[in-house]
């Protein structure tokens, strides 16, 4: 029987509220079976704090989902190495996953750029692409349309939580001491504190 699947890539630099809060809406909105996460292998760029390491960021992905049944993780980034394009990982995952329907999860801000993705109208007879509203950022869906004319019928639109959470200026907080005991799971806090990850190189 088929299912509905949804995808929400990220580098999850850490993994945060904000992120659980959008996934679970669109499982929601979609009647989803699952919600995969793919923590990306390699870190485009820096800014702000330290980053974490590939197994560091999956294993906290790991732990932030791991109480919801509707939630899981797919290391099939991590295991390919390097910086993967979408449209590799959505026909990885359509191989493990043939019968069922799958959805790719982005914010409004990216969908301003879809057309400019790497073989997009392949991602397109992939997957179908959830666009979750960002606040603050208003899409325009005319022009996306006019730009990606195949998109119309294969987008679907999500309000999500609205949650103004940031993993940059999470890195930025937890490098300067400040709390972030309401932006991170418990579990997640708790890694990154034995870890000692997001502070200054060499700090004790």
């Amino acid at each position: 029987m088929s299912r509905r699947i949804a995808i929400l890539g990220g580098t999850f630099d850490p993994v945060h509220l904000g992120h659980l809060a959008i996934a679970e809406d669109v499982r929601f909105a979609l009647e989803a079976a699952c919600v995969l996460f793919v923590p990306a292998a390699q870190q485009p760029f820096k800014t702000g704090a330290e980053t974490a390491g590939a197994e560091h960021r999956l294993a906290m992905t790991q732990l932030a989902t791991a109480d919801n049944p509707g939630f899981g993780v797919s290391e099939i980034e991590v295991r390919r190495g390097g910086i993967s394009y979408t449209v590799q990982t959505v026909a990885e995952l359509r191989a493990q996953y043939p019968e069922d329907e799958l959805f790719f999860i982005i914010g409004a801000d990216a969908a301003a750029d879809l057309h400019r993705w790497f073989e997009v109208e392949r991602l397109l007879s992939l997957c179908s692409i959830v666009i979750v509203e960002r606040p603050g950022y208003v899409l325009d869906t005319e022009a996306l349309y006019t730009a990606l004319p195949f998109a119309r019928s294969r987008v679907r639109h999500v309000a999500g939580p609205g949650l103004r959470i940031s993993a940059t200026e999470l890195r930025e907080r937890l490098l300067k001491g400040h709390p972030v005991r309401y932006h991170l799971t418990p579990a997640v806090l708790q890694y990154i504190e034995q870890h000692k990850l997001y502070r200054e190189p060499n700090s004790a």
